[in-house]
């Protein structure tokens, strides 16, 4: 009980370590990437009974549930649907013996404790989340501005009388135009460039 308390007391409990790249293939968040897809890690950590795998598309959590269970859940959340923010890195104290790496990745929010020894490399994942953060906010006051001039090309249509046919053509190319627009020009799925950007590891 003591031992526990003390633990916790001092960051010891589950306090993560930075995975270095040569090791990347031997954690088991590797098994669910989708490799198929040009998937790959830029960066890991890990811990007693959790892994955080950044990739290019996002994040897999291999959730265990304790240190000596066996068990895992495994959670993805991937950058397209799912919006960074709050990213903290909270740096150790005199008496800690480990950092905080914090942000809010969707509907989940994540706290990870990891050595304080890897501070160096937390400001890398730092900076890659904190720029995604921005690139998603860029993107979607594109996708914002793209439904602006959706609805004003559509005004525009009301003045002018057009035939059944020449509307369904209409409708036709300014939705795939749309669709183009909002799903692929401005909805970025693969931030790769971002973590080699950033990343030293």
């Amino acid at each position: 009980m003591f031992r526990k308390l003390a633990a916790d007391a001092f960051g010891l409990s589950d306090v993560g370590v930075i995975v270095p790249p040569a090791d990347f293939n031997k954690v088991d968040a590797d098994d669910y990437l989708f490799h198929e897809a040009g998937e790959k890690i830029y960066f890991l950590i890990k811990s007693k009974k959790d892994e955080y795998a950044f990739t290019n598309l996002g994040l897999v959590h291999v959730d265990g549930e304790s240190a000596v269970s066996s068990k895992r859940t495994i959670r993805r959340y991937e950058f397209a649907t799912n919006e960074i923010e709050s990213v903290t890195l909270e740096t150790a104290g005199t008496l800690d013996m480990d950092v905080e790496l914090k942000f809010v990745l969707g509907a989940a929010t994540f706290s990870i404790d990891v050595k304080k020894q890897f501070i160096e490399q937390l400001k890398d994942i730092y900076k890659a989340l904190f720029t995604i953060n921005k690139l998603q906010n860029r993107d979607e006051t594109a996708r914002e501005n793209a439904y602006r001039v959706l609805q004003a090309t559509a005004e525009m249509h009301k003045i002018a009388p057009n035939s059944e046919q020449q509307v369904i053509n209409t409708f036709n190319a300014v939705l795939d135009n749309l669709n183009n627009t909002v799903l692929d020009r401005f909805t970025r799925r693969d931030f790769g460039a971002v973590f080699e950007k950033f990343i030293h590891n």
